[in-house]
């Protein structure tokens, strides 16, 4: 990133981005209310019912919670208390149910579709340091599929930085313990 004065909320990221390839299972936990406890159990990882927040007050616990999940999921009618008992845990560590990511559940969601879609989802976050990383796949991937989830990912950034292709100084790609290398833009 270039040019960005992150002091400045208006010029701070913070976006999903749907990529074309799931790089990885994420995995999904649900706090919801009894009406929806038995069909989002049929799709995510962990559901956690209303009733039973109080035995997850443990600090230590909700800790343990957010290394294992990747993405928390709220029914909207509990959201209240989902951020009164998990609020101060999730929202450090960005784990808090999101709307823009479509983690809080509203009546008649396609509860399948929204697993599915979180299997596919980043978040992609600039505010502290100026630059976004972002893992786009894995090295059982096929060269095409990195490149496409990579590509997503640039034009969203792109689309969400206020000059655009001006803000971005360089790309890099690497993988796990390796040295990065330098993607050069093409026509």
């Amino acid at each position: 990133m270039k040019d960005l004065d992150l002091k400045k909320p208006e010029n701070q990221v913070n976006l999903f981005v749907q990529l074309k390839y799931p790089r990885k299972k994420v995995k999904v936990c649900a706090f919801v209310a009894p009406d929806l406890f038995e069909e989002a159990k049929k799709y995510f990882d962990k559901v956690i019912l209303v009733d039973e927040f109080d035995k997850y007050k443990d600090v230590k616990m909700q800790k343990a919670m957010t290394k294992e999940f990747d993405f928390f999921v709220a029914q909207a009618t509990v959201m209240p208390k989902v951020a009164t008992i998990f609020g101060k845990v999730l929202g450090r560590r960005g784990k808090m149910p999101n709307p823009k990511a479509g983690c809080v559940i509203a009546p008649g969601v396609n509860l399948k579709a929204l697993y599915e879609k979180l299997q596919r989802l980043v978040h992609i976050s600039i505010k502290d340091a100026m630059m976004a990383q972002v893992a786009i796949g894995n090295e059982k991937m096929a060269d095409e599929e990195v490149a496409e989830n990579g590509l997503a990912v640039y034009e969203a950034l792109v689309h969400a930085l206020q000059n655009g292709e001006r803000n971005i100084k360089k790309v890099l790609l690497k993988f796990t313990m390796s040295k990065p290398v330098e993607v050069e833009k093409g026509d």
